[in-house]
């Protein structure tokens, strides 16, 4: 989980950066901010990972591939971030193999009315500023927040292959929380985001087979090529007991609009995912906590048709003894196109000391082809549901609050993976995307996972610390679309705490084992915050200190050395 404090100082640094200092955490970014993201978790593709924001699911519908670009997301706004690693299939659908990343924006921590602002400035003429109001009295929680980020970027295709061109990212966001309690207990709220947003983005060629871009920049054409997106998410809860009986129920929505101009030609794609969730809990005895649910959820995307998906879970939380406490869910689901389909997931933790605990999970799900595999023009009706199992051991051991060393491994699989084929004797289609033959099909051989993650943070002394984390995935994979993933990832901190208030940091990053044959590669970026009063801090930010030259995907450039600086306030 990453707070509020860990999120501090960071306004318009993309939040995918904090994210991949997480074990098992690794990312795919074509460019610089704006332009598309990929998280993988523990090596699993996109896709598997759902992205949850303020309750409401934000994966596009009308993706190739469903899943949440996070290339845009900017650290500025969001109050919390929570990684559940592992699959998650009970709560959040079958195909959650990876896990969920769950965000939230700001909420009301303290009674009173409160207000919040930031300003930051720095390298590519990049400025962030932020505005929100909290307000918490006896029984009403509201919140509002708006933040804008413009920023020139660099080239998208790599510079150093002689791309000229900066691919600039303009974005503003406005979200909302209200809640109300009722005297009977009864609470009903309302919240949601709207944000539009432009990004540049260089001529080139997608390579369905990979899902990557491979472009650069054409002489004659520089900056008329750019996407815009505009989404909009609305989520209504209302949260209840019935005698022991604890109820949640919610209804969202999501729109996403997406206008990409390619050299003077526009292609423009649009979804909607609407969900309906009941859930439910129990004290039932006996220590044991019952969980239960139903939803429905509906997914459209204009030319590429829709589908339905609904499934009931049950689950419970039983502490055999003072020692070992064990955690079971199971699910069905019935998909519109492909019938019923029953997941579970079963997790143990033994105690084995106040401060040594042991973990066990097993679990299975399944991924239904998206709209655009089904029903585009390179698509295929017939293609059949990816199946997943997963399962993972770990040890945690932690000396006083703030001290601990927790180690994890994991295996995955999955099978029947849909991926691009090139194959005109597989393909109903005759061609693919700009006249290459090929379409969606399902992949021959299993795609697998297996590695190790490992995190600690050792606290000393008033307000130091240092913290490390290390993942290792083992490739076992004949399945192209999972092949790209870095075998190796180290990530190195120190933070400490003077007299005067100053905090400083320093985070340093080293990917090894690359795919594509792409270097291996280190960052190191330093912080510095000092309290210019009471409630105000400003901090300075350098990323890249060294100047590292490195890709993240082949083709695709990089920050080099990069200065912000910004002040914080709240009153």
């Amino acid at each position: 989980m990453l707070t509020e404090e860990d999120l501090q100082d960071r306004a318009s640094q993309p939040l995918s950066r904090s994210l991949t200092r997480l074990p098992g955490v690794t990312l795919r970014q074509e460019g610089p901010l704006g332009t598309n993201g990929k998280l993988q978790v523990r090596g699993v593709p996109a896709e598997y990972l759902p992205v949850i924001i303020d309750g409401i699911e934000v994966s596009d519908a009308a993706a190739p591939k469903s899943y949440y670009d996070i290339g845009g997301q900017i650290t500025s706004g969001i109050g919390r971030v929570e990684l559940l690693r592992g699959t998650q299939s009970a709560l959040y659908g079958s195909r959650a193999l990876a896990g969920v990343l769950s965000l939230q924006s700001l909420r009301p921590t303290e009674d009173g009315l409160h207000h919040h602002f930031e300003i930051e400035a720095g390298s590519f003429d990049t400025l962030t500023a932020s505005y929100g109001a909290t307000l918490r009295r006896t029984s009403t929680e509201l919140a509002f927040q708006v933040s804008h980020v413009s920023t020139d970027g660099f080239s998208a295709s790599d510079e150093d292959d002689g791309n000229f061109e900066d691919d600039g990212y303009e974005a503003t966001r406005l979200s909302v929380f209200a809640a109300h309690e009722l005297q009977n207990g009864v609470v009903f709220g309302v919240n949601g985001f709207w944000q539009d947003s432009r990004a540049d983005f260089d001529d080139g060629l997608y390579d369905f087979m990979t899902d990557t871009f491979y472009f650069g920049d054409i002489y004659g054409t520089p900056g008329n090529d750019y996407t815009e997106n505009r989404s909009f998410g609305l989520r209504g809860f209302a949260q209840f007991s019935t005698g022991p009986v604890d109820h949640e129920l919610a209804v969202t929505q999501y729109r996403l609009e997406r206008d990409s101009f390619y050299d003077g030609f526009l292609t423009s794609y649009a979804s909607t995912r609407t969900k309906l969730t009941w859930q439910g809990a129990t004290d039932i005895g006996a220590g044991i906590r019952a969980d239960f649910g139903a939803d429905t959820e509906k997914e459209e995307a204009e030319g590429n048709g829709n589908a339905r998906i609904s499934g009931a879970f049950v689950g419970s939380t039983a502490a055999v003894n003072d020692r070992f406490d064990i955690t079971t869910s199971l699910r069905h689901d019935n998909h519109s196109r492909f019938g019923g389909f029953t997941s579970g997931r079963v997790a143990a933790v033994y105690r084995a000391d106040d401060d040594l605990l042991f973990r066990l999970a097993i679990g299975n799900g399944f991924r239904a082809p998206s709209l655009y595999e089904l029903f585009s023009i390179y698509g295929d009706p017939t293609l059949e549901r990816e199946e997943s199992r997963s399962a993972e051991i770990g040890v945690e051991k932690s000396w006083g609050e703030n001290s601990y060393l927790r180690a994890t491994a994991f295996w995955i699989k999955a099978q029947n993976v849909i991926g691009y084929d090139e194959d005109l004797a597989t393909c109903a289609a005759a061609t693919g995307p700009f006249g290459q033959p090929g379409c969606y099909a399902q992949r021959e051989g299993t795609a697998r996972r297996r590695g190790v993650e490992i995190d600690g943070r050792y606290a000393f002394g008033a307000g130091h610390a240092l913290t490390a984390s290390y993942t290792f995935i083992d490739n076992q994979t004949d399945v192209p679309e999972w092949a790209q993933v870095p075998e190796r990832v180290l990530n190195l901190g120190a933070e400490t705490t003077f007299a005067t208030g100053t905090t400083a940091a320093i985070d340093l990053q080293h990917v090894a084992g690359r795919a594509d044959d792409l270097d291996d590669f280190t960052t190191v970026d330093l912080s510095v915050s000092h309290p210019v009063r009471d409630n105000a801090t400003a901090y300075l930010r350098v990323e890249n200190v060294f100047d590292e030259d490195y890709q993240w995907v082949r083709g695709y450039g990089t920050s080099g050395r990069a200065v912000y600086a910004g002040l914080r306030a709240s009153f």
